[in-house]
């Protein structure tokens, strides 16, 4: 359903987005992960139309979204991370608004209202003012302003930020439920929605797109690296182990006149057999061995370790003046 081929996008001498290439299915909720300053939100926005790429091309069903642009915006629901609303309204005036200046008339808006509020939950806080309605019920409202027109696609940057716990598993669900019958591409720092609602991952470093796939195809490639707990009283703990197959790094402490010593190792070769036949020959008293799962966060810290993060992402938007409104 949506094509990107090619696209970036400059702010002066910064390269926000650098040939970035990938597509995403008709259906799918495709999670848009990266540090900040990586070009998250700047994809996004040139996604919805609201930016142009400066080179490359997007497409919607096979057709360059810059041949109609408004018909391609009509397309899309957008939720920035900098939740577009305002206090002096009601919710209902709100997603009114948002009805009229998605150019719907008053029986078309209505329908498309009471299905958003349905679909989002905000009957309770309907009447209310949104000055006085929680975080959660924020991020339902732009939500709700986001889909009210039944957009084909829905990107939502960030739409937990600033969530308690509770009020993220609350968005979650809805996020899951939003899926579907729509096209959802998500961004998001916490790694547990990733693999809650996702299912794929786009992971963008610098500007360019570095890893796609699954979570169990990006948590497969994170498999290279190992890591080893090994915790044993006995002599020559830290240095025997160093000289085990394939390992690159280990940090050492003493704990209660034993040693502990985390172990990272490269390839794919199960050293707890070694270990353990180690300490046999060696006589340790060996109080503790584990192997960590890789996890998402780890594959995550990998795939951009050499990654700045600086400046924050959607700083350079802001610093030129873009427009971050509910288109």
């Amino acid at each position: 359903m949506i094509s990107v081929q090619g696209i970036t996008k400059r702010y002066g001498s910064i390269v926000a987005v650098d040939r970035a290439s990938f597509e995403v299915a008709r259906g799918e909720v495709v999670g848009f992960l990266g540090p900040n300053g990586a070009g998250k939100t700047t994809t996004m926005r040139m996604l919805t139309g609201t930016l142009q790429p400066d080179e490359g091309t997007i497409r919607f069903d096979g057709r360059p979204i810059s041949d109609n642009l408004t018909g391609a915006k009509a397309r899309v629901g957008y939720l920035p991370e900098a939740n577009p609303l305002y206090d002096d309204m009601l919710v209902c005036e709100f997603l009114e608004y948002v009805a009229r200046l998605r150019g719907m008339d008053d029986a078309a808006g209505r329908t498309g209202i009471e299905r958003a509020v349905e679909e989002t939950g905000l009957e309770e806080v309907f009447f209310r003012p949104i000055s006085e309605i929680s975080k959660g019920f924020r991020q339902r409202t732009g939500m709700a302003g986001a889909i009210l027109h039944e957009p084909e696609i829905l990107v939502l940057d960030e739409p937990t930020e600033g969530l308690d716990p509770n009020q993220r598993v609350e968005i979650r669900k809805l996020v899951n439920s939003l899926g579907g019958d729509r096209t959802v591409i998500l961004s998001t720092h916490v790694m547990q929605e990733v693999e809650a609602t996702c299912d794929r991952l786009l992971i963008i470093s610098k500007g360019a797109i570095t890893a796609d796939g699954t979570v169990a195809e990006l948590m497969d490639a994170g498999r290279g690296i190992s890591r080893y707990t090994v915790e044993a009283e006995g002599d020559g703990v830290a240095e025997a182990l160093a000289r085990l197959p394939g390992v690159a790094d280990q940090a050492i402490e003493a704990v209660n006149g034993r040693t502990r010593v985390r172990l990272e190792t490269t390839g794919d070769h199960e050293l707890r057999p070694e270990i353990f036949n180690l300490a046999t020959e060696r006589g340790w008293v060996l109080w503790e061995l584990h192997r960590e799962r890789a996890t998402l966060e780890q594959v995550f810290r990998e795939l951009t370790m050499d990654d700045g993060g600086e400046p924050e992402d959607g700083g350079e938007e802001r610093e030129h003046g873009e427009e971050g409104g509910e288109e």
